[in-house]
């Protein structure tokens, strides 16, 4: 039998999502508790790696199990640290894959323009002024682009650069601002760049005309920086609903 986990986690004290061997990590936690619950080595698979800082508001995972075991989510919360919880338990056909049948992945990049201690580690302290229209002008150029190389990590290994954007939206609300972004697929440290260069766009440092010949350029050298990563949430994850029993 095969289940999908829906998960949330704080990621500042994680190295990242996926395994590794130097540091601790969310899949290794949500791996741990689940084979000591279930009383076999259980490994999962999830939709997608988030990097080291980030967050998510809903991850996703997979794994196989003889039986539905009772009670998982609360025996799951009750051994995992305080930081990951698990929301929810479905239970999916046989073939379902967290990773390949996901649809629509959305991410959300959290900035915060006034000094907030309790925001330090879930938003990025951006203090310069920031043209809101001139950026969603920028949004709509970026939701009608398909090769996003200008925005992916290098040495990537990917077939292709090309990503379906089905949502790019800035808003403000007081000295908060939220981009959310929402595509088929995203490449490695895609939202990060990506929301560098919209800064960039927004604080004049960059023309509309400039982010056209950036995305153009297939060049990440040529796009805005990384921005940190703790403003950044993995937000949602959709699939189609026959995948599920």
């Amino acid at each position: 039998m095969r289940f999908f986990l829906d998960i949330s986690y704080k990621g500042t004290n994680f190295h990242g999502w996926q395994i590794q061997p130097n540091g601790n990590t969310v899949q290794a936690e949500l791996e741990k508790a689940l084979s000591t619950i279930l009383k076999t080595e259980t490994s999962i698979v999830g939709s997608g790696r988030t990097d080291t800082g980030v967050h998510a508001t809903q991850q996703i995972a997979h794994f196989d199990s003889e039986s539905k075991p009772d009670d998982l989510v609360y025996k799951l919360n009750s051994f995992l640290p305080k930081d990951i919880s698990v929301n929810e338990l479905k239970e999916v056909n046989t073939e379902a894959h967290a990773r390949f049948d996901a649809t629509k992945r959305m991410y959300h990049y959290h900035i915060n323009q006034s000094k907030n201690p309790f925001k330090q580690e879930t938003s990025y302290y951006f203090t310069q002024a920031i043209d809101i229209e001139l950026i969603n002008k920028g949004c709509e150029i970026i939701k009608g682009w398909e090769n996003f190389e200008c925005f992916s990590k290098v040495h990537t290994e990917v077939n292709n650069f090309n990503c379906e954007i089905f949502k790019a939206d800035w808003q403000q609300k007081g000295d908060e601002h939220l981009f959310i972004v929402e595509a088929n697929r995203f490449l490695r440290g895609m939202v990060r760049a990506m929301v560098g260069t919209l800064l960039d766009v927004g604080t004049g440092k960059t023309s509309l005309e400039e982010l056209k010949e950036i995305l153009k350029s297939n060049d990440r050298k040529k796009a805005g920086r990384a921005v940190p990563p703790q403003g950044l949430f993995l937000e949602k994850i959709e699939y189609p609903t026959n995948i599920y029993k």
